[in-house]
C-alpha cells in the first residue's frame, strides 16, 4: 500500500473533503490523526472525531482522534506530539480547517474577520510549525493546504474581501514554505476544486440542497490530494493546484462519477474565473 507506514494529520476531518482524504489515505495504509474541534454530534454539522477515526479503521488505516481548536497553540502542539508519539513521526500535514464568511466589509464584525484569520492562516501556520521538527526527518515530507490559486481579479475581492485574503494568505503561505523548505525537502502545495463541493458549508452557508446539486462529491479533491502527496518532494512543490489539473495530469479524464447528480450543470468554485 502507498502511504504504509506513514503518518497524515489532517485539520478538520470530521467531515468533508478533510475526511474524503483521511479516508483515501487510510485505504492506502495510512496512519492518520484527526485534529478537529467537533466531539459532539450535531444535527447541522454530523461527524465527531470519534465516528471519523471509526470509518478510517474500517478503512484500513490506524487513527488517532484528538480534539484540537487551531486558533489554540498548546491544543495544536498536543495534537502533534500526541501524533508523533502514537505513530513514531509525522510525514503529512493537511491544512484543511477553514473559516467561510462571505460577506462585504460593512457585514462583516471583526469578530468573524478574526475568526478567519485565525482558523484560516494562523492555524494553519501553527499546525506547520508545531509539526516542523518531525517532517524534517521524513523523506516524503508533505503539506497540503486547501486554498485557492491566487486570483487577482476584483470579482473576488470586491464582494467579501476579508475571506479571499484569508485564502489567498492561505496559498502564500504554500508559496513560502515551497521555498523555505526546498531543500530540506518538505513538499509544500495548496489544492483547490474546479467546482463547489457537497460539503456542510455549501448546504449550510452558500446555496443548500439546490446548490449541492450542482457539485462534486468530496471524493474528487480526495484523489487528487492523494497522488500529489505521493509525489517525489523535490520534484513537486510550490504549487496552487486545482482537483481537474492533479487528475488530468494523471490520465483521468472522465469526472462524471464525482457529480451529486449527474446531468446538472456543475458550478464553478470561488477563486476560478467562469
Amino acid at each position: 500500500m502507498i502511504f504504509n507506514n506513514k503518518t497524515a494529520v489532517i485539520s478538520g476531518a470530521t467531515r468533508g473533503i478533510g475526511k474524503a482524504i483521511a479516508l483515501k489515505l487510510a485505504r492506502e495504509g495510512a496512519n492518520i490523526a484527526i485534529a478537529a474541534k467537533s466531539t459532539v454530534e450535531t444535527e447541522k454539522l454530523g461527524g465527531t472525531i470519534y465516528s471519523a477515526a471509526k470509518e478510517i479503521e474500517a478503512a484500513g488505516g490506524k487513527a488517532l482522534p484528538v480534539a484540537c481548536d487551531v486558533r489554540d497553540e498548546e491544543q495544536v502542539k498536543n495534537v502533534i506530539a500526541a501524533t508523533a508519539e502514537a505513530f513514531g513521526g509525522i510525514d503529512i500535514i493537511v491544512n484543511n480547517a477553514s473559516a467561510i464568511s462571505l460577506t462585504d466589509t460593512a457585514s462583516t464584525p471583526l469578530k468573524r474577520y478574526n475568526l478567519m484569520q485565525e482558523v484560516n492562516v494562523r492555524g494553519s501556520f501553527l499546525m506547520v510549525q508545531a509539526a516542523l521538527p518531525y517532517l524534517k526527518k521524513s523523506a516524503t515530507a508533505h503539506i497540503l493546504t486547501l486554498s485557492p490559486p491566487i486570483n487577482l481579479n476584483a470579482k473576488w475581492l470586491g464582494p467579501h474581501v476579508a475571506y479571499t485574503i484569508s485564502k489567498y494568505n492561505m496559498s502564500l503561505l504554500t508559496l513560502g514554505w515551497a521555498a523555505e523548505f526546498k531543500e530540506v525537502p518538505i513538499a509544500a502545495n495548496s489544492l483547490w476544486p474546479r467546482t463547489t463541493i457537497d460539503t456542510a458549508a455549501v448546504r449550510n452557508l452558500l446555496g443548500g440542497q439546490a446548490l449541492a446539486n450542482r457539485s462534486r462529491s468530496p471524493q474528487i479533491v480526495a484523489d487528487a490530494a492523494f497522488y500529489i502527496l505521493q509525489k517525489d518532494p523535490r520534484a513537486c512543490t510550490g504549487n496552487c493546484f486545482t482537483d481537474e489539473e492533479v487528475l488530468l495530469a494523471e490520465g483521468i479524464t472522465d469526472f462524471s462519477q464525482y457529480a451529486i447528480m449527474p446531468g446538472q450543470e456543475l458550478y464553478t468554485d470561488l477563486f476560478l474565473d467562469q
